[in-house]
């Protein structure tokens, strides 16, 4: 069981670490700006969970030594009156679970950090606000009000985010992708940055390739003066990153200079996390990019075209379902020149989905177990709705962008979705048969035929089958 600090060396086991921190640990070891972090083993979440859920002394005494480190770093105390230290605390697990487990940020505020903050920066809105946001999710997350100790607050945190590996929405995600309940989450903690410092920051995902349609332009969204889990959560709608490029050009620049280098590292196409603090980049997270099926054959297509693969790994880059639904049928155009558009949104997850709309996951649980096909509409999605998501056979969102929670979601699931249709849009849908077209972003009345689907989808699922034929024959001589 380990306490292991980020960056030291290449790479790390994702069974020992999780998925979050091997990727903090990556980008830092390449020079990358990245806050400093440490982590607490996967090898841990079993002992912590078998003590009731509390952190042994064995643990509880590597989370201070990971502590001090950090602290030592960044000339920061957690608590501190003079240079406080805010941290985040995040799970990570081997396999990538969006949103299914539990991260706390902010953490170390409480009355006199908050005093101290607003003097340093002058700033007493930006200190009360980033105080606020940790009050609201420390008890969303621990159950609890924060203790105003910033050490209790970080064990019971801790705590917290190790219990997430057992939540029951995370045991669905996982029941749903067939990954082992085995193993556990890792506790990653790092040194906090701050998207909602001033007008020159913010935070975004990028894409450095479209997870919709595979295209090889990067692809993200931007929101000033956000933090954290703002962009993802779908509560807010986030700008297009042509808007950063705009607001901030060196920092845009920097961002896709990254994004290209950490594909070239990952052999894959990424999703990128990033903050800007006053004007300064600062990279969070990197992971292989959830992508539709449409998406999945043209990506890895062109990776291979481009020399970053080769054709084999192409190949082990989809499935034989992803090449299937990246051609199914597409609504017919005939009919939809007379359909009645009901809702119109951000196209999330392109793809074709009939069914009746129902507005709670309980009720979708409950039509598909009785095998009626349901389109689930929410006002946006959290993980706490993954039950219902993956029995819908489309879904859709009054708000929310291409990148928050129901979008990536749906993406890996391969399901039809509409993000962005408007505050209050959807709530008159419940009850009626619909058809989500997922790839031009609209709701339409009724069931409607299908046509056969051409164009970039279609030439590349052809190349990754001819690969194939060809990968087979040379086996066989």
């Amino acid at each position: 069981m380990t306490l292991i600090w980020l960056g030291d060396v290449p790479d790390l086991d994702p069974k020992l670490v999780g998925g979050k921190a091997r990727s903090i640990n990556r980008m830092r070891a390449l020079g990358m700006p990245v806050p400093p972090a440490f982590v607490l083993s996967t090898d841990f979440c079993a002992e912590v969970n078998d003590n009731d859920g509390n952190l042994t002394d064995g643990v509880l005494s590597c989370l201070r030594q990971g502590l001090d480190q950090l602290e030592t770093a960044v000339e920061r105390r957690l608590g501190g009156t003079d240079r406080p230290l805010l941290i985040s605390v995040r799970s990570g697990g081997a396999q990538s679970m969006p949103g299914m487990m539990d991260t706390v940020l902010n953490l170390g505020m409480n009355d006199t950090v908050e005093a101290r903050i607003a003097e340093i920066t002058g700033d007493r809105a930006f200190a009360a606000d980033t105080h606020r946001r940790f009050l609201e999710q420390f008890g969303k997350v621990v159950g609890t009000t924060s203790t105003g100790d910033p050490w209790n607050d970080l064990v019971l945190a801790a705590n917290a985010v190790f219990a997430s590996w057992r939540s029951p929405r995370a045991q669905s995600y996982r029941n749903h992708h067939g990954i082992s309940h085995e193993g556990g989450t890792a506790v990653t903690v790092q040194a906090m940055v701050f998207g909602n410092y001033d007008d020159n920051s913010g935070t975004g995902v990028l894409f450095s390739r479209n997870p919709l349609t595979g295209d090889p332009a990067p692809y993200g969204e931007w929101l000033p003066r956000g933090q954290g889990e703002d962009v993802v959560s779908g509560r807010f709608d986030a700008l297009p990153l042509s808007e950063l490029a705009k607001q901030l050009p060196d920092v845009h620049d920097q961002l896709l200079k990254a994004s290209a280098a950490l594909e070239q590292h990952g052999r894959d196409a990424q999703d990128i996390e990033f903050t800007v603090e006053g004007g300064h980049l600062w990279l969070l997270q990197t992971r292989a990019a959830k992508r539709s099926p449409q998406a999945a054959v043209r990506i890895a297509v062109t990776l291979a075209e481009e020399g970053i693969i080769e054709r084999d790994e192409a190949l082990e880059l989809v499935t034989e379902a992803q090449i299937a639904a990246a051609t199914a049928p597409h609504v017919d155009p005939v009919a939809r020149k007379t359909a009645t558009l009901l809702a119109s949104g951000i196209p999330a997850c392109p793809g074709v989905a009939t069914g009746r709309v129902v507005t709670t996951c309980e009720d979708a649980q409950d039509l598909a177990d009785e095998g009626v096909k349901v389109i689930l509409a929410r006002p946006t999605t959290d993980p706490d709705d993954v039950a219902g998501m993956v029995v819908s056979e489309g879904i859709v969102t009054e708000i929310g962008g291409s990148t928050s929670h129901a979008a990536v979601v749906s993406r890996e699931l391969g399901t039809p979705c509409v993000v962005g249709c408007g505050k209050d849009n959807l709530v008159a849908l419940a009850g009626r048969i619909v058809t989500v077209d997922g790839t031009n972003g609209e709701v339409l009345d009724g069931e409607l035929p299908l046509a056969d689907i051409h164009g970039a989808e279609r030439v590349a699922a052809d190349h990754l089958r001819a690969w194939a034929a060809q990968s087979a024959l040379q086996v066989t001589q």
